[in-house]
């Protein structure tokens, strides 16, 4: 009822609203994310999601402290899971954005941010725990896609980039091909931490 998952660390962000009335989340879009670029750990990005980023603790922050962005999850290098926004809310991830003819993804997605630079390899753990948060999101809502923030904002992002093994997820979750993109990588390492 609450939106919020059990178990993982609840960060709440202000930076989510309500979905239009009677959307329902029906994708997941999958991001990458490090703040700044290449390092790992720290309170960066919740800092982000929650509007109080120092624009001078880094010189890369200058340019992002002033957004109001944020996504219903990040999940670490470690696997550790965080949430920013109730699943039932339109967190605010996706930006301009198409997925099948539609626009605005934010309307109808769940926004999940892995740790990590676009093309670089994910972390096992990583692959372990949203192989774990899909499905239970799957039990809530009617989700008939997961794909990448590349493939809802080609021109835009990269994210989760060539590092990222589309197949490998599917074969994780035990999924069909329908739900995820049809461009599947395969020569992806899988890196232990």
């Amino acid at each position: 009822a609450t939106g919020l998952l059990r178990g993982v660390r609840q960060v709440l962000s202000p930076h989510h609203d309500a979905r239009p009335v009677g959307q329902q989340p029906e994708l997941v879009v999958v991001h990458g994310i490090s703040l700044p670029p290449g390092e790992f750990g720290g309170p960066w990005i919740d800092r982000l999601f929650c509007g109080d980023l120092p624009a001078s603790a880094h010189p890369y922050f200058a340019g992002l402290a002033a957004l109001r962005v944020s996504a219903h999850f990040l999940v670490r290098r470690d696997g550790a899971v965080t949430q920013y926004a109730p699943l039932h809310a339109r967190a605010w991830h996706a930006g301009a954005s198409n997925w099948q003819g539609r626009d605005n993804c934010n309307d109808f997605s769940i926004g999940i941010e892995l740790e990590g630079l676009d093309g670089e390899n994910f972390t096992l753990y990583q692959y372990e725990s949203l192989s774990a948060l899909l499905p239970l999101i799957h039990h809530q809502y009617p989700i008939q896609h997961v794909t990448g923030h590349e493939h809802i904002a080609p021109l835009r992002k990269k994210d989760p980039g060539k590092g990222f093994s589309w197949r490998f997820l599917q074969q994780s979750v035990g999924w069909t091909n329908q739900f995820f993109p049809e461009q599947l990588y395969t020569r992806v390492e899988i890196v232990s931490a």
